[in-house]
């Protein structure tokens, strides 16, 4: 088990992560901003910081990435259309980056 994750929390990341991996991306959201925020840019920032938090502790830049990332979900989900299953998709984003977050936290406090 990765240090400073439990067991639960880490099955429940790599749930996430193994349905993340397998969804397809919101074809109305290639190429496009919403509140300043690049679509596609987004999920990838995301999607690379918890593929690394799956092989172990975060960094303080990932960690710092996902934060920011997590403020940017908080504008763009209620502007997103949920054609595609745009709010799904970027929902199971934000639930994995605040487990991603919250387990990098268990090890500074």
């Amino acid at each position: 088990m990765i240090a400073n994750m439990s067991e639960p929390e880490l099955d429940l990341l790599s749930r996430l992560w193994d349905e993340h991996k397998r969804a397809t991306f919101p074809p109305h959201l290639r190429g496009q901003d919403i509140e300043g925020e690049d679509m596609v840019m987004l999920d990838a920032d995301i999607a690379g910081c918890v593929s690394s938090s799956l092989s172990g502790p975060l960094d303080e830049r990932r960690r710092s990435i996902l934060l920011r990332c997590l403020a940017a979900l908080e504008k763009v989900v209620p502007s997103i259309s949920d054609e595609g299953g745009a709010v799904e998709y970027y929902g199971r984003l934000r639930e994995m980056a605040t487990l991603a977050t919250e387990s990098g936290n268990a090890k500074a406090q």
